[in-house]
């Protein structure tokens, strides 16, 4: 019985010891272990979602950023491609516009040439008259004699005679026979080159986008070449000519080599099976040598893809005979097939179509009658006449 007490005892002494140390344990203040934290609460992805962007939470000491949203992007419109009318045709239309520029002219040769009698001081008037015109001494001399023996001939001349006889003589200095094609078939799968040069301030690289929307509008697929890089608003220009009518512009770093995006243009043409390659080149001055054999350089370089089929020669017409200058200088670099004349309408003497032709021996292809997108127009040699000496 004394055996069972003592087990009794042991018992209740660890059982009282156990409690006491149990109140110590959890009384306030006491020391112990650290209270167990609840487990972090995993948000959805719902609750992620909703947090402000550029937020950030902590969970066991990491930080989560937010990215911020993605910036939203420009969509740029693009430009409606237009479509140009077929450049056959235009110089009929655009007649009135040479007329009003040049009839003073035509008038003035008609109402001499109507005067009763013709002596000396008359045909030097009239002679006068067409160098103003900027037709040329040499053209003149020879449009002179030719009147004097056709009038002589004729006797009495009546108002339609008179007409005739200039009409006759304006048109043979002009020469109607000249092959003004613009030469731009393509070769088997080479497309056509077409390169276009002239000095600064004369509408070259106008016309060069000019030229690309009539091909255009007459089904020609176009490549044009921005080749002229030293001038900083040339390649832009270009481009906005391109982009008007869908015609895709190759073009290098402003004062980059003029060559090289010249021959990018050809090899582009080329993948792209275009019809015609358009080279727009600096608008060099003739004085600076060096510059002028960087414009031949430029065309050799095309040649190594292809053949360049029109050399075009942009004068500004109003310039007289400094622009006869500067056509030869370009005649002597690069073998020039073609005569784009700008601002005929203006204040342009039209004799300058009958000398830079008898200069060169190379055609007026093109003229500029206006500012229009659709204002140059394949020059037609009677349609000109007629628009200098007025209506019958």
């Amino acid at each position: 019985m004394d055996g069972y007490l003592g087990i009794i005892v042991i018992v209740v002494v660890v059982a009282l010891l156990a409690a006491g140390g149990l109140f110590l344990l959890f009384r306030p203040g006491g020391k112990g272990a650290p209270p167990v934290e609840p487990p972090a609460t995993i948000p959805l992805p719902d609750e992620k979602e909703k947090r402000p962007a550029g937020g950030g939470e902590e969970s066991e000491g990491a930080t989560t950023t937010v990215p911020p949203p993605a910036p939203a992007v420009e969509v740029k419109p693009q430009p409606e491609v237009e479509v140009p009318p077929p450049s056959a045709g235009r110089m009929v239309r655009l007649r009135s516009r040479l007329a009003r520029s040049q009839s003073a002219f035509g008038r003035g040769l008609l109402e001499l040439l109507s005067r009763d009698r013709l002596d000396d001081e008359v045909w030097d008037e009239i002679e006068e008259s067409l160098i103003t015109a900027d037709v040329g001494v040499a053209p003149t001399q020879v449009m002179v004699e030719e009147l004097k023996t056709k009038v002589k001939v004729l006797g009495s001349r009546t108002p339609n005679e008179v007409r005739g006889l200039l009409r006759e003589q304006l048109l043979a200095q002009v020469n109607p026979d000249l092959d003004r094609t613009l030469h731009i078939a393509k070769h088997g799968e080479r497309p056509a080159v077409v390169l276009v040069v002239g000095v600064n301030g004369t509408g070259k690289t106008t016309t060069t986008g000019k030229l690309a929307r009539s091909l255009v509008g007459d089904g020609k697929k176009v490549v044009l070449g921005a080749a002229d890089t030293f001038r900083a608003a040339a390649a832009d220009q270009l481009q906005t000519w391109g982009d008007r009518v869908g015609a895709e512009v190759v073009r290098g770093p402003e004062g980059g080599d003029p060559a090289s995006v010249a021959f990018d243009a050809t090899a582009k043409g080329m993948a792209e099976k275009a019809d015609v390659v358009i080279v727009d080149t600096a608008g060099r001055l003739h004085t600076k040598t060096g510059l002028m054999d960087e414009l031949g350089k430029v065309k050799r370089v095309i040649e190594k893809k292809a053949t360049v089929d029109e050399v075009l020669l942009v004068l500004d017409a109003t310039t007289g005979q400094n622009g006869m200058r500067q056509a030869q200088v370009f005649a002597e670099v690069v073998n020039i097939t073609g005569i784009a004349l700008t601002k005929l309408d203006g204040t342009a003497k039209g004799g300058i179509v009958i000398s830079v032709q008898r200069e060169l021996g190379v055609p007026v292809k093109l003229v500029g009658l206006g500012e229009g997108a659709d204002d140059l127009a394949p020059f037609d040699p009677e349609v000109f006449v007629d628009a200098i000496l007025g209506d019958d």
